[in-house]
C-alpha cells in the first residue's frame, strides 16, 4: 500500500471535516463550541494558504 502525501489544504480540509462530523454528535456547550473554533480555524487557515498560494502573489520567474 503506497501511501500519498496530502497537501496542506488537503490535510485542514479533513481536519475540519472530522471536526464537523465530530461535532454534530456532541451537545451544545463548552466542548462543542472548541471544536468547532478549531474548525473554523482552519477553514480560515485553508483560506489563506488559498490567498498565500494564489498566482498574483507569486514572485516573477
Amino acid at each position: 500500500m503506497q501511501s500519498r502525501i496530502l497537501k496542506l489544504s488537503e490535510r485542514l480540509s479533513q481536519f475540519a471535516q472530522r471536526g464537523r462530523d465530530q461535532a454534530e454528535g456532541l451537545r451544545p456547550g463548552k466542548d462543542r463550541d472548541d471544536l468547532l473554533q478549531k474548525v473554523r480555524q482552519a477553514e480560515v487557515a485553508i483560506q489563506i494558504n488559498q490567498w498565500v498560494s494564489s498566482r498574483g502573489l507569486q514572485a516573477p520567474t
